[in-house]
């Protein structure tokens, strides 16, 4: 979403998305009300103090300076409910002659040598303003021309804004774009699921911009390293788009529950029963904290888990209403989204957990055959992992603190024992040299039973389960530490190492 880089002067003003201007007049008085606060609580973060008035259609956010200002843009710019945000000057003016004067003053630098356009518009009581839109830019244009290359109304180089107010003018060149949507928190509360990968941080975004404040529901299978790169993801929509609310990431230690599901249910149905369990975790959440949904990055027929008739058998788990907003996009969309909204980076470096995928996964569950593998299950043990949740106030969030940078290496430390926790195939396809392959599922059986003579380096798909494995091991004194990355990374570490010894020779 496109920024402007610096501001005009210490004024800033933000126009409403249009749906908050079609409100009601006291549903719209409400809505800006809102996003007021929002915006002054965004700006308060980094330590600007501002005074904000309501207009019709507008926040009028006067700063301090114009380095504030300048600060302060790429705030609004992800602000919702806002539509355009522009750093501007506010001068008074009696005359079209007065309002060319300044916007020579102004912009008569800006426009030298280069292809501009003027944009002239009126804002507010027309029967105060004695000049007309196209009168201001024609004088204001006839005026900078001499000193520019010429006047390109379609694709100028230079921009130059004027907004003619009774009494005053707005002068201001780049126009930002904000999220549009609606205020933060106007439309209630709603837990999202995460996982960190690309899909659930997408739709809590959709959510978010759709007034819905958030808390976030992690249910970790992965360990310290799935966690750590899942709040990343949270704490960056947490810190760059929730505004106004103080998001809490619920982390849920799934251990047991994916134990005990994988001891007592049949494998082709592992993941359509996992996911009803995250829901009912998700659920017991949300009866805390006041939510009135669940949302999920869910997309029809994505993976196996998701086609239409595992969906509607997942939705039965709880009576709290779901909310996908991805259910219709495509995976492009969808990664193009997350590229907008800065959490691709995030994302890609977390992957999903992938120690639960069964090699012929049902895609056409009943609800009967579910609900029958689930009276298998100890009921007790998903509402005490709730219970024992760790939970975050995101904002407030040091991750320095809790990252472990022992854990992940990129290069196999000197006398290793590496081990590959991929699939068979994807080991007999390639493996790093001198790797044995060790299923995940039989390692974390018998892990406890290594040699603790040896020193371990362990590579996965991601890094996930290397990362969770070598965690336990730790835990029980080993020496073990995780590929940073997984096996890709480590693959090209390799080929670019070997590549480097070629060209020596």
């Amino acid at each position: 979403m496109a920024t402007p880089t610096e501001s005009t002067g210490s004024l800033v003003l933000a126009r409403y998305s249009g749906e908050l201007t079609t409100k009601a007049r006291p549903t719209r008085a409400y809505f800006s009300k809102r996003l007021a606060a929002n915006v002054k609580d965004g700006l308060r973060a980094l330590g600007i103090r501002s005074r904000i008035e309501r207009g019709h259609d507008r926040l009028r956010i006067q700063l301090a300076s114009t380095d504030d200002a300048t600060r302060a843009l790429p705030v609004l710019s992800r602000t919702f409910g806002v539509q355009s945000v522009v750093g501007a000057i506010e001068l008074p003016w009696s005359s079209t002659d007065d309002i060319v004067r300044e916007g020579v003053r102004l912009f008569a630098d800006a426009v030298a040598g280069r292809r501009f356009a003027v944009r002239a518009r009126r804002v507010g009581d027309r029967a105060r303003i004695a000049v007309s839109s196209s009168d201001v830019a024609r004088a204001l244009g006839a005026a900078l021309a001499p000193r520019a290359a010429g006047v390109d109304l379609d694709d100028p180089e230079v921009a130059v804004h004027v907004e003619v107010a009774p009494g005053r003018a707005h002068f201001f060149r780049d126009v930002a774009r904000g999220p549009g949507g609606l205020p933060l928190g106007v439309e209630g509360r709603a837990v999202a699921l995460v996982s960190g990968g690309f899909d659930s941080a997408v739709a809590a975004w959709q959510l978010l911009r759709r007034g819905v404040a958030l808390d976030y529901v992690f249910c970790n299978l992965g360990g310290r390293t799935h966690e750590l790169g899942t709040m990343r993801v949270a704490k960056h929509l947490a810190d760059a788009w929730s505004y106004g609310t103080r998001p809490q990431l619920h982390s849920v230690d799934f251990d047991s529950v994916s134990a005990d599901l994988q001891r007592a249910c049949t494998t082709r149905y592992w993941q359509v029963v996992l996911k009803r369990r995250m829901l009912r975790a998700a659920e017991l959440v949300a009866a805390e904290r006041g939510a009135a949904a669940i949302a999920t990055g869910e997309a029809i027929g994505q993976v196996s888990s998701q086609t239409l008739q595992n969906l509607a058998v997942i939705s039965r788990a709880t009576t709290v209403p779901i909310l996908r907003p991805l259910v219709g996009m495509n995976k492009d969309d969808i990664l193009a989204s997350a590229r907008a909204i800065g959490t691709f980076e995030l994302s890609k470096v977390v992957g999903e957990y992938c120690a639960l995928v069964p090699s012929k996964p049902a895609t056409a569950a009943t609800l009967g055959a579910i609900e029958a593998e689930e009276t298998k299950l100890d009921a007790g043990l998903l509402d005490a992992a709730v219970a024992a949740r760790s939970v975050f106030d995101l904002r407030a969030l040091d991750l320095a603190t809790l990252d472990d940078p022992t854990l992940q290496v990129d290069d196999v430390p000197e006398g290793a024992t590496l081990l590959d926790l991929r699939s068979k195939p994807a080991y007999q396809t390639w493996h790093a040299p001198g790797a044995l392959f060790l299923d995940f599922a039989d390692a974390v059986r018998a892990y406890a039973s290594f040699d603790r003579a040896h020193r371990y380096a362990l590579y996965c798909e991601f890094g996930l389960k290397s990362g969770h494995l070598a965690e336990l091991m730790r835990a029980e004194g080993m020496q073990a530490v995780s590929i940073r990355g997984g096996a890709a990374a480590l693959r090209r570490r390799l080929d670019a190492a070997r590549a480097r010894d070629v060209g020596s020779e």
